[in-house]
Order: structure tokens, then sequence, then C-alpha cells
């Protein structure tokens, strides 16, 4: 059945790779772009069941949330805690830009410590990744302050793991803010969400309150990651099956006479494309399992490579897998079947005869 491989060895290996490269590729940009989603909310949801924003912005980066309603918030019934913080981002010594964490003291504990100790004020604590950029520093610069590194923590999430914690009094200073946003976890998971939310609503008219699954589901940045990283991996995955198609088809055309053959010695037409059927699909099979193979290999290598600051992570998930495998085969089939169903409908001495 797969002696037209070996036949055709050259063109064979280079569908292989056109393949490969195609659904790679595919693999990586989306699984990114879904990374980056995945940390920053990771990030959200950590001791965050409601949060708290500027009403009107879009972005959590310029958002400003008055910490002073933190104090009425936490007197609720039901609440756990309440934990200010100030996302930003700017130059951090010789590296260009890094991710600032200002954060109330609740929230120290969230950052596991390495060494040292949780920051004071005219402090910082970095992140793993980081210090290991900027060679274990004893001071830092940050936005023209300078501040004294008090310990190093690790983090799950990349954005944090690479960038640095002070706290949240030194980045009002820095960012002129109040804070960014409130995370506000509940004691009891079941409580009524809704009429927290309304009884925070009433205490600022400048807020705008939602459960953070909410907030993620709808939040305009992640759309944006989403639809680019899908825009650009669809064209990369079409492009690079435009070539695979194009090859098939010369390839079917090229085994005319070996349909011709078949055909005249009585072979039915349902069995030649059934065999070509099977050949393209485990063609396409293994350029698929190797393609997932070396993007779970890029993947974890990008993780580490230490200039990315660990700001690089991507999750391959169930559907991009099952979207791929299918798309990935509907394309080869397509390049495959066309040629092979208008030779097949030929008669076999024509084919005979054109292929000879």
């Amino acid at each position: 059945m797969f002696k037209s491989f070996l036949r055709y060895r050259y063109k064979t290996l280079l569908i292989l790779i056109s393949a490969v490269s195609a659904i790679a590729s595919t693999f990586l940009i989306t699984a990114l772009g879904n990374g980056i989603i995945e940390m920053y909310a990771s990030m959200l949801r950590s001791d965050g069941d409601i949060i708290v924003t500027q009403k009107g912005v879009a972005d959590t980066f310029f958002s400003d949330v008055n910490l002073s309603i933190a104090e009425p918030i936490s007197k609720m019934a039901n609440i756990e805690s309440v934990q200010g913080i100030i996302v930003g981002a700017g130059a951090i010594d010789v590296v260009p830009i890094a991710g600032i964490y200002g954060i109330t003291p609740n929230r120290m504990p969230n950052y596991k410590l390495l060494r040292g100790s949780y920051p004071k004020g005219g402090e910082v604590v970095l992140g793993e990744s980081i210090d290991s950029i900027l060679k274990h520093p004893e001071s830092v610069e940050l936005l023209g302050s300078k501040f004294t590194v008090s310990g190093v923590y690790a983090s799950d999430i990349g954005f944090e793991n690479g960038g640095v914690v002070i706290p949240i009094a030194d980045a009002q200073k820095l960012f002129n803010k109040s804070s960014s946003f409130l995370l506000i976890a509940l004691r009891d998971i079941d409580t009524d969400k809704e009429s927290i939310v309304t009884a925070i609503k009433s205490l600022n008219d400048k807020i705008d309150v939602k459960s953070t699954t909410e907030f993620i589901d709808n939040y305009n940045q992640f759309k944006i990651i989403r639809i680019s990283s899908g825009v650009i991996a669809s064209i990369s995955f079409f492009m690079g099956f435009l070539a695979i198609v194009s090859l098939m088809s010369m390839m079917v055309n090229d085994r005319r006479y070996e349909f011709g053959i078949k055909r005249a010695v009585g072979i039915s037409r349902g069995r030649i494309i059934a065999e070509i059927v099977a050949e393209v699909l485990s063609l396409t099979l293994v350029a698929f399992f190797i393609a997932y193979g070396l993007s779970l290999v890029a993947l974890d290598l990008l993780q580490h490579v230490e200039k990315f600051q660990g700001y690089l992570s991507g999750r391959i998930d169930t559907k991009l897998f099952v979207q791929l495998l299918l798309g990935s085969n509907i394309m080869a089939l397509f390049g495959a079947l066309v040629p092979s169903l208008i030779a097949a409908r030929v008669d076999p001495i024509i084919l005979i005869n054109k292929g000879a």
C-alpha cells in the first residue's frame, strides 16, 4: 500500500516536512497566545473570587481604584480578604522592561520566598528569573528610583517570576495611582456573589465589580490576544497546507499509469481511492504527531530561555489538539482526493497511455 512513498521519496519527504512545519507553527502560535492569557488569568484568580476595577477602563494597567474602599469591603459578611494590587511595567537596571507589582501586605504570602525576606518600604523582592538575569543584585533601579533587594521569590506564573514585587505604598508613588484593582476572596464559594457585587458597587460610582470568572471571560485584552494569535496561526496553517495540497496533487497525477493498470486488471475505483485515502491519512498522522512532539519540546525550552524572563509559556489543550488533527487531515485529503477522483473516472486505456 505504501510503496508509492518509497517510489516518490523526495516528494513524500517534502510533504512530511511541510506538514510538520505548518502544524507545529500553528501549535506554537496558538499555545503561546493561550499561555499568556492563562498566566494573567491565574494571577487574577489567585485569592480572587471578585475583582474591582475602574469603571470604563478596558485595561487593568490603566485602571485606578481608590484603595480606601478595601476597608469597608473587608467588613462585609462572607469576605475572607481584600487585596490591593498595582500592575505596571518598566525598565529594571539592564532589563528593558519587566513587570512591577505593588501589593498589599496580605498578598505577600502568594510569593514563595527562596531567600531573604518580604519587602518593606524602599525594598523589593525579585522574581527568580529576573534575579538570575541581573546576577543576584543587592539593589535595583525602578523607573528612576533605587530599591534595596530584600529577597528572591518563585512563582508558577511567568509574568510574576520575571518581575519584581514591592509594597503598594512604593508602587503608588511610582505609578501615581492608588491601586489597579482589588481582588476579593470569599469565605464560602457558595455565597451569593451577586448580592456582594451589588453591595460593593454602592460604595463608589467610579468602580466596576465583577466575578473573576466573568471578568476573565470578557476581558478585552484576552479577546485581542485570542483573535490575533488565531489569525496568524490560521494564515500559517493554510499557507503551509497549500504547498502540501499541491505536492499531493502532483504525486497522485504522477501515478495515473498505476491507476490505469489497476483499473485494467479489475480493481475497482472505490478500492483505488480507499488506498490513496489510507496512504494520505497515515502520512498526515505521522506528520501531526511529530509536530505535536516537537511543539511540546519547543514550549518547554522557551519557558527556560533566560532572556524571555519566563514570560513565554504555552499550553496545548484538548480543543486545539482535536481542531488541528481534524483540520490537517481534511486539508491533506482534499489535496489527494480531487485528482484521484478525476483519474478514477477516466478510461483505463487513456490513463495508461497518458501515464506512459
